[in-house]
């Protein structure tokens, strides 16, 4: 049987050049320790789609904006969710981030009025409000000792989602964040065994998962518990997954569908917004005069007042540092496919089964889309700017029917939050202090960011 929508083909084309097989060794060393390498190596020693097999799965890496877009949007019918999140599935369940088929559709259904421009505008109020806490908490710390800036983002980002999806207070949950490290760390580690290690061994990493995801399954349910007691009248996520999920009429499956839904939409939903930020602040650390652009930016669109929707059609520049961020560091650093059926992409011959890679990163940093691929320029993205790249050189959010639902949300935070921040305080790296990407289920910054505060 052919996957609805997809376009089978007679299996033809070339083979994609790649590694030989006795380099599999060394190849799962990177993918273990350094996957940006691995995929940067890949596409620089061999092209624009290469074939690399690391155990037994034989990794297809395509490398070009036709490629993204034949894969994610034009035959994505022909193309489930792939290696990595695979994998995921047995530690996160079976929520949006990890689902495939009639149910990620009906789970994107059931949260998509939530992403609305209309719903959108009317959370201005509470965005600034959180920025503006981000900014007390870290004023009170200036002339002090280092703050981690990665920490703080990605707590600002967990309060930002309690109060626009679940109208819930996650700050009163001070152990979510922890939990939520412990469950990725699993996830990445299902990845890169290819799920081979019984969860059941009682290893640390095991035994942090599992009080993880204790933790967060605690959470949930009193999130859950509050809201049957205190119904809201639906406007929220957690009033619409109770509801889709039955969990009234049939409280037995529900109860665990429904954190799964949750756990998933929480964790891609703050991580990537958290990651984009500590990566905004480093870069503006180490690049004053794009810092002093988007200071007077902030002084000159919002004086002394907090931010309203309205405003960003103003802080323009203030979103080209944003989208120049995530070209360099993009939240979600590789799309992973499985095949349905033969295919062919760019004439290069696809089985079916095949594991398929797009990754933002290295498409990104291609040098013949982007001048100076590794400099960071926000000024590619201001308005009028001139360009001539294809559309899926860009990818930060993926595209195609699996195109990030909450994008506008999360640059709308990130515009908020970065205009408020750099009009009133300065943030320093420590010297002789490394940033280094860590390529998780979002890109994030190794080991957090330690930073000082100061007056703007």
């Amino acid at each position: 049987m052919t996957a609805l929508g997809t376009r089978p083909v007679a299996l033809g084309g070339r083979v994609p050049p790649g590694p030989p097989p006795w380099a599999a060794p060394v190849l799962y060393k990177r993918l273990v320790s350094d996957r940006l390498a691995l995929l940067s190596k890949a596409t620089a020693r061999y092209g624009d789609a290469v074939r690399m097999t690391i155990g037994p799965k034989a990794i297809y890496l395509f490398n070009h904006p036709d490629h993204a877009k034949h894969v994610l949007a034009d035959n994505s019918g022909n193309y489930r969710k792939g290696i990595g999140l695979d994998e995921a599935r047995r530690v996160i369940g079976d929520g949006l981030l990890t689902s495939d088929g009639e149910r990620w559709r009906q789970q994107r259904r059931t949260i998509q009025p939530l992403f609305q421009n209309k719903r959108l505008a009317q959370q201005d109020t509470v965005l600034a409000e959180e920025a503006g806490r981000l900014v007390a908490r870290l004023r009170a710390k200036a002339g002090g000792g280092p703050v981690d800036v990665a920490g703080e983002m990605t707590g600002l980002a967990l309060g930002v989602l309690g109060r626009t999806l679940l109208a819930a207070d996650l700050g009163a949950h001070d152990s979510i964040g922890h939990a939520f490290e412990g469950v990725q760390d699993q996830a990445m580690f299902e990845m890169v065994t290819l799920a081979m290690v019984p969860l059941w061994l009682p290893l640390p990493l095991h035994l942090r998962f599992r009080r993880s995801r204790r933790e967060l399954y605690r959470i949930v349910d009193l999130l859950v518990a509050e809201r049957l007691a205190n119904p809201t009248g639906g406007g929220d996520l957690l009033s619409l997954l109770i509801e889709s999920t039955g969990l009234r009429e049939d409280p037995g499956p529900a109860r665990q569908r429904l954190r799964e839904e949750l756990i998933t939409v929480l964790l891609a939903g703050h991580e990537t917004t958290a990651s984009t930020l500590s990566w905004a602040f480093h870069l503006l650390d180490r690049h004053p005069e794009v810092r002093e652009r988007v200071h007077a930016e902030a002084v000159s669109v919002l004086g002394d007042r907090p931010p309203v929707y309205e405003d960003l059609r103003r802080l323009t520049y203030t979103a080209a540092v944003l989208e120049e961020v995530m070209r360099l560091y993009p939240p979600v650093w590789a799309l992973t496919r499985v095949a349905r059926e033969d295919d062919e992409v760019g004439g290069y011959r696809v089985p079916a089964g095949a594991d398929v890679l797009i990754s933002p990163y290295t498409l990104h940093r291609h040098p013949a889309y982007w001048r100076d691929p590794d400099a960071f320029r926000p000024e590619r993205f201001e308005p009028g700017a001139p360009s001539d790249r294809p559309r899926y050189a860009y990818i930060p959010f993926g595209a195609g029917p699996r195109f990030c639902v909450g994008n506008h949300l999360g640059m709308m935070e990130a515009t908020f939050v970065l205009a408020m921040v750099t009009r009133e305080l300065r943030l320093t790296g420590l010297p002789g202090r490394r940033a280094v990407p860590e390529a998780m289920l979002s890109l994030r910054v190794r080991g957090g960011l330690p930073m000082t505060v100061s007056p703007a």
